[in-house]
C-alpha cells in the first residue's frame, strides 16, 4: 500500500480508504450482507488499508453498526475512523450530542478520529454558525469523543473558500473529484490551506468503472497500458495529483476491494504522462455528450414521498440514453408499479437534499414521457 501525509497532521494515510456507503446487501434489499461487508473491510485492512469512511445515514443508519463490528478483533486500533453528523437533522445545540453519541453507540467505539459536518454548503454554514456547532465539536474533542474536525461538501469553489477560511482549525476536507467532476480550484485552495484533501466519488458511482463501448475503445485504442481498467483509468487520475491525500471507494464487492487495493499500490503523483491525459480528456469529452443525469446514485434524495426509487430511475433513463435503446429498458421500468417517474408531484423535497443540485422534479418529468413513448410502441 502507498501512504501520503495527511494535511497537517503527523500521519501518513493510507492513499486508498474503504468508503462504506455501499455495502454489498442480500438479495438485491436493503439489508447490508454483514458478513462478507465485514469480511472485505478486514480484508483491506490488511492490505494496508487504515482510512475508513462512514455516516450516520449511509445504509439508513446500518453502514456505522457494521463498520463497528469490523473493527472489532483489534482492528479499530489499526485504522482511523471518519464518519459524519447530518448539518440537515440538527436543529438545537443538544442534537449535535444526541447524533454524536448514538454514533459512537453504532460503532462501539469510544472516539472518533475525523468528524465532518456533512455536505456542508452555504445555508448549512450558516446553521453550524447558529447553533454553535463548531464549539459544540470542539467541546467533544476536549471530551475524547472526537479527535479532529473536518467537512464534505459539494458546493461551489467560492462558498467553500468561504467555508475553509472561516475556521482555522479544519483538519480536512472531502469532495466529489473524478476526471468528469474536476473541481481542481476547492482541491488545491483547500491543499494550500494545510488541509488534508480526501476525494470522494473518484469512480462517479461506478459509473466510470462500467462505460460504454465508445469509451472503452478510446481507452483500449490508446496505445498505453491496455492492461488497465477503466477504473484503474479513473482513480490514477485522482492519484495523480500531489494534493489529493485519500481516494475513497464504495466498494460493494470483494473483487473491487482487490481491484482497488492493485491500483493503490502502483499509484503516484505524476505517474500518468502528457499523452495518458489526454486519453482521459477525449474521454471525458465523448462522456458529456452520452450522460444526460449526472447521478451519482448516492440516494440522499430518499425517501421519496411517493416511493420513487430516484436512483434507479435515473440510472435506467441514462443507461437507455447511452446505448440508445430506451426499449432495453422499459421491461424494468414497468417493474416500479406505482412509483414511477410520473408519480413525481414536483414537491422538489429531493432537489433540496440532493448534492449535485440536480433539478430531479424536471428530470421526472422527461423520463416519464420517454417510457411511455417506450409503452406505447
Amino acid at each position: 500500500m502507498k501512504f501520503r501525509k495527511f494535511g497537517k497532521l503527523d500521519w501518513q494515510a493510507s492513499v486508498l480508504g474503504f468508503g462504506c456507503m455501499r455495502f454489498p446487501v442480500v438479495n438485491n434489499s436493503d439489508a447490508v450482507d454483514e458478513k462478507e461487508s465485514i469480511r472485505m473491510i478486514r480484508y483491506a485492512i490488511d492490505n494496508g488499508v487504515n482510512y475508513l469512511d462512514s455516516a450516520y445515514g449511509y445504509h439508513e443508519g446500518k453502514s456505522e453498526v457494521v463498520l463497528g463490528k469490523a473493527l472489532k478483533a483489534g482492528y479499530r486500533q489499526k485504522v482511523k475512523l471518519t464518519t459524519k453528523i447530518p448539518v440537515w437533522a440538527v436543529n438545537t445545540e443538544s442534537d449535535f450530542d444526541k447524533v454524536l453519541d448514538e454514533q459512537l453507540k453504532r460503532l462501539n467505539v469510544d472516539y472518533i478520529d475525523f468528524y465532518l459536518f456533512h455536505s456542508l454548503n452555504i445555508d448549512y454554514w450558516k446553521k453550524i454558525q447558529k447553533f454553535n456547532l463548531i464549539e459544540k465539536a470542539q467541546s467533544a474533542i476536549k471530551e475524547g469523543k472526537i479527535r479532529n474536525i473536518g467537512f464534505s461538501s459539494h458546493d461551489s469553489y467560492k462558498n467553500i473558500k468561504t467555508i475553509i477560511d472561516s475556521f482555522d482549525q479544519w483538519v480536512l476536507c472531502q469532495f466529489q473529484y473524478n476526471y468528469l467532476d474536476s473541481n481542481s480550484e476547492s482541491v488545491k485552495y483547500a491543499a494550500s490551506k494545510g488541509l488534508a484533501v480526501v476525494v470522494m466519488e473518484p469512480l462517479l458511482g461506478g459509473k466510470l468503472s462500467n462505460p460504454p463501448q465508445i469509451i472503452k475503445d478510446i481507452f483500449d485504442n490508446s496505445g498505453y497500458r491496455k492492461e488497465r481498467s477503466p477504473s484503474d483509468w479513473a482513480l490514477q487520475w485522482v492519484w495523480n495529483q500531489q494534493e489529493i491525500s485519500v481516494v475513497l471507494s464504495g466498494m460493494s464487492a470483494m473483487q473491487q476491494v482487490q481491484e482497488n487495493i492493485k491500483s493503490a499500490n502502483i499509484s503516484s503523483p505524476g505517474l500518468l504522462n502528457r499523452k495518458e491525459l489526454k486519453v482521459l480528456e477525449r474521454a471525458r469529452a465523448q462522456y458529456e455528450k452520452l450522460i444526460p443525469i449526472k447521478c451519482t446514485g448516492c440516494n440522499y434524495c430518499k425517501p421519496c414521498p411517493q416511493k420513487i426509487n430516484i436512483p434507479w430511475v435515473f440510472e435506467l433513463y441514462n443507461k437507455g440514453f447511452i446505448h440508445q435503446h430506451f426499449e432495453s429498458y422499459s421491461r424494468a421500468y414497468s417493474m416500479l408499479g406505482e412509483a414511477k417517474a410520473d408519480a413525481c408531484i414536483q414537491c422538489a423535497k429531493c432537489e433540496k437534499k440532493c448534492p449535485q443540485g440536480l433539478p430531479i422534479s424536471k428530470f421526472m418529468s422527461k423520463v416519464s414521457g420517454v417510457f411511455k413513448t417506450c409503452a406505447v410502441k
